[in-house]
């Protein structure tokens, strides 16, 4: 019989582990969190230095019941959670639980789930250590004040349901104060002049830089012509040549962050989905002859470090592979930022090796598990690789006093970019970049082919997506690496954001519930008080702050917040309930308000509870049109329900006539003689298609507008807003653009 028991938190890092220890371990897992503070209620006595209530966690009784039995049977346990703040609190609440069972009780931890490295760990265990089981306490404490205490608020406010998160909350500001920024930007139209010259048979671009010595700025069409006009006659001499050499230095190897980043940008990927699939890489997976193998080192950490051993394996295989040419003259080492716990290593490939190259165990892993693996290989792999070098041009040309440039560069030797580039968030367009330019000296003429001009918009700052939030997270030190995920996944959960175009966009009660926060409680819920907090369970954690003192340092403004926000709930109700001009049809005495649901609005009489009269919201926001229906001969309304607009009958329920809405364009296929209605597809986005479907398929993305092609004569063009063009319009058969006015706006195709 084993003498030793083991045990971890997950089944498949105990499957794993099982295979490196031999006959003398047993090896069981707890399945997560077997203790943790009940969920009906505070959990927290606050009045005793904010003591927990710890329960059993919900469907853990058997597990607990298994874990004290093999205690006892047993000469020692060793505790092998993960080696973090949640692992080091299971493991304490396993040591708490087997307690009187068993007090030969030891802590293991190991970065990498190899058999050299679970050897070695149990060569040398250690005690639990007590600051970092303090520091996550005592965030799990603090997060269930804010959230337990909070949330009540928002149910009394909103409507029941609604939660209040510590650093979910302050997402949610992040996310809405981007759109704020959005909805009141002010675009503005601005204009650019570039210049296509030709020397020794090459063509290439240069950009309108200064005019007269000032720094151009063309405002309309009329500016941007009126330098044509001045130069297009005039000799482009060149005045300035600068050649330079350029070094592009290799990134650093993952952090969870920039990992949860990468995946988002390369792979489109959810941060959960990155965390879920990096687990099983860590935890390890069946390779054939190579044996079970955990493929990555931890994946929750915020450190670049890494291992001499790894640095040493990772410079003989780029020798290998690549050639001496690619091989730096040291081990490149990246710098600590500020904050970091540097407890564990970077996230890099737990073995380097020919055997181990993403392809040679592709076989082995799914499809989502190998395209990850494969580039968090290469990413290490490429960190530690030569730089790529560019020979970089830069010309100025002058005509007239107008100072126009061309930049262009030559990759001189890819060096890390031979294996790896990372993704981009966005594309910009440069006018006056060219991939390389002709041997240019100064002094010399160039011969112009062309002037271009071109209308461009200010654009207002991008939505998040789940990069680039993660990005501004950790940029703010809001959260931890580990909590990104969840802070996403709560968010999306309880519908205070959705995704357009993998952007987050605040939905109504969003934005709700962050104005009511902030007004309320704008300490708790503002970002360098919330960073601020993450630098406290730090010192927590390195044993340089008490847990309980910083608890009581929070709690005493928070609670008289809240006490304030308690007494303020009559008037923050009526803040957030839109008053219509209908009087109650039941009682008689008061308006009807729009409220909210789990299920979203509707109306209801203002004095609730005495009436309790309600109502669809739709009555509401019907919209009448001069059109009558077809059935009774009632106006017609239009309806907007579930993001749908259509024209219903206005004597509904009697009459459940109901119509699409049509445009009031022809549509364009030749003989058709249909006309374009809205329609919306089964994930209700709108597109506009014929009325005669199926006999005729034409649809389209773009508002129709009633104008033919001034290009090919098309009886129709379409109206596009892109965030690089702005606002133009296009013919969809010739595809001509031009820049004329948008279609107005009426009252009824803005309901």
């Amino acid at each position: 019989m084993a003498k030793n028991l083991v045990i971890v938190e997950s089944p498949a890092k105990c499957r794993t582990i099982s295979k490196y220890l031999g006959d003398d371990f047993q090896v069981k897992a707890t399945m997560g969190h077997i203790i943790d503070l009940p969920e009906k209620e505070l959990g927290v006595d606050i009045a005793h230095d904010f003591r927990p209530k710890y329960t059993t966690s919900k469907g853990k009784r058997k597990i607990v019941k298994m874990l004290r039995d093999d205690a006892a049977k047993y000469d020692t346990v060793y505790l092998a959670p993960d080696p973090d703040r949640e692992g080091e609190a299971i493991a304490w609440h396993v040591a708490q639980t087997i307690a009187k069972q068993n007090g030969n009780i030891k802590r293991v931890m190991f970065n990498e789930i190899t058999k050299r490295a679970v050897k070695a760990a149990f060569e040398e265990p250690r005690d639990i250590d007590t600051n970092k089981v303090n520091a996550q306490q005592a965030r799990r404490i603090l997060d269930r004040i804010v959230g337990y205490m909070v949330s009540p608020v928002l149910w009394r406010t909103v409507f029941r349901g609604l939660s209040a998160g510590r650093v979910q909350s302050v997402a949610l500001r992040l996310i809405c104060e981007r759109e704020d920024e959005i909805q009141n930007f002010k675009q503005e139209e601005y204009w650019s002049v570039v210049a296509l010259c030709e020397h020794d048979a090459s063509v290439f671009g240069a950009k309108l830089q200064s005019v007269d010595g000032e720094k151009v700025r063309l405002p309309n069409g009329e500016a941007a012509q009126a330098i044509v006009d001045r130069v297009k006659n005039a000799a482009f001499l060149v005045t300035d040549v600068q050649r330079s050499e350029k070094n592009r230095k290799p990134y650093p190897p993952f952090i969870t962050s920039t990992m949860q980043q990468e995946a988002a940008r390369k792979l489109g990927f959810s941060a959960a989905k990155t965390m879920m699939i990096a687990q099983q890489l860590y935890e390890g997976l069946e390779l054939g002859s190579l044996g079970t193998q955990g493929l990555i080192t931890y994946m929750r950490t915020d450190s670049t470090r890494i291992a001499d051993e790894a640095l040493a394996s990772a410079r003989s295989l780029i020798q290998e592979k690549y050639g001496e040419r690619y091989l730096p003259s040291s081990p490149r080492l990246y710098g600590k930022k500020k904050n970091v716990q540097d407890a564990h290593e970077a996230i890099r490939p737990s073995q380097i090796g020919m055997d181990y190259e993403p392809q040679a165990v592709k076989k082995y892993l799914s499809r989502d598990q190998f395209r990850l693996y494969e580039v968090i290989w290469k990413r290490f792999l490429a960190s530690q690789m030569a730089n790529a070098v560019f020979d970089f041009t830069r010309v100025d040309i002058t005509a007239e006093n107008c100072v126009f440039r061309a930049t262009g560069s030559i990759m001189k030797f890819n060096g890390f970019l031979t294996l790896y580039d990372e993704g981009k968030d966005e594309s910009n367009e440069k006018d006056g970049t060219n991939d390389s330019l002709p041997e240019i000296d100064k002094g010399i003429t160039v011969s112009l082919k062309d002037l271009q001009t071109k209308q461009h918009f200010t654009q207002p700052p991008p939505r998040y997506t789940e990069a680039l939030l993660v990005r501004e997270l950790e940029d703010k030190g809001i959260g931890r690496p580990s909590t990104y995920a969840q802070i996403i996944d709560t968010l999306k959960r309880r519908k205070y954001v959705e995704l357009m175009s993998r952007r987050f966009v605040p939905t109504e009660v969003g934005q709700m519930v962050k104005r009511i926060l902030i007004r309320e409680f704008p300490q708790e819920f503002d970002v360098s008080f919330t960073a601020e907090m993450e630098g406290l369970l730090d010192r927590i954690e390195t044993g340089d702050a008490d847990w309980v003192q910083i608890l009581r340092d929070f709690y005493g403004p928070f609670n008289e917040r809240l006490e304030a926000a308690k007494q303020e709930i009559k008037e923050l109700r009526a803040q957030n309930q839109e008053v219509t001009d209908r009087t109650c049809p039941e009682c008689g005495k008061f308006q009807l308000v729009v409220k909210w649901s789990k299920n979203g609005k509707f109306l209801a009489c203002q004095g609730f509870p005495a009436c309790k009269y309600t109502e669809p919201l739709q009555k509401v926001q019907a919209i009448k049109t001069e059109e009558k229906c077809e059935r009774c001969g009632a106006p017609m309304v239009v309806l907007n329900i579930k993001n749908s607009r259509f024209l219903g009958c206005s004597s509904y329920p009697q009459c459940k006539f109901t119509k699409s809405l049509s445009t009031g364009v022809k549509c364009p296929q030749e003989g058709c003689g249909g006309e374009l209605i809205e329609r919306n597809t089964k994930r209700g986005k709108l597109f506009f298609g014929c009325s005669r479907y199926p006999d005729c398929h034409f649809a389209t993305w773009d508002r129709p507008v009633d104008q033919p092609c001034p290009e090919c004569g098309c009886s129709m063009i379409v109206h596009k807003e892109t965030k690089r063009k702005g606002s133009f319009n296009r013919c969809p058969k010739c595809k001509a653009e031009f820049n004329v006015s948008p279609p107005e706006t009426t009252e009824e195709n803005a309901a």
